[in-house]
């Protein structure tokens, strides 16, 4: 089983756009990442294995539904192969950072079978609008188990 891809993280991006992977997990990463654009204006930085089952899985998806379409070519245009170096950091692309906003300050989240990096105001007010929703469903979620 891969390792899981828990946790949040605050790596500094340096002048260069490179940025230290967490050191907890260079050893799952070391074999190589894919980065691609996520959602809510983060990257998403997956396993070489697990981009490919996401990858087969958007492959299935009908070709004639043009909105299928348009996902997967952005998808993968967008993705971009990387090997951390020795000290575990990987490069982002200029329109990786564009679209992301990164400039110095980061976050990395876990999200099990991939990371996202965020630019660290927009992780802070993307966890502001979400909070309540988090608390109502966890809320529920513990209902159901009681």
């Amino acid at each position: 089983m891969s390792a899981r891809l828990v946790g949040t993280y605050t790596p500094k991006m340096d002048d260069k756009g490179r940025l230290t992977l967490p050191a907890k997990f260079r050893e799952a990463l070391a074999g190589g990442v894919m980065v691609t654009r996520g959602q809510d204006r983060s990257l998403s930085v997956y396993r070489l294995d697990d981009f490919d089952a996401v990858a087969e899985r958007l492959r299935e998806a009908s070709r004639n539904d043009p909105e299928a379409r348009a996902f997967q070519r952005y998808f993968f245009a967008s993705s971009d192969e990387q090997r951390p170096d020795a000290q575990g950091r990987i490069s982002l692309s200029a329109g990786h950072r564009e679209y992301a906003g990164l400039v110095k300050e980061c976050v990395v989240i876990g999200a099990f079978d991939h990371l996202e990096i965020w630019d660290a105001p927009t992780w802070t007010e993307y966890q502001g609008q979400h909070e309540e929703n988090f608390s109502a469903a966890n809320s529920a979620a513990l209902d159901s188990l009681l």
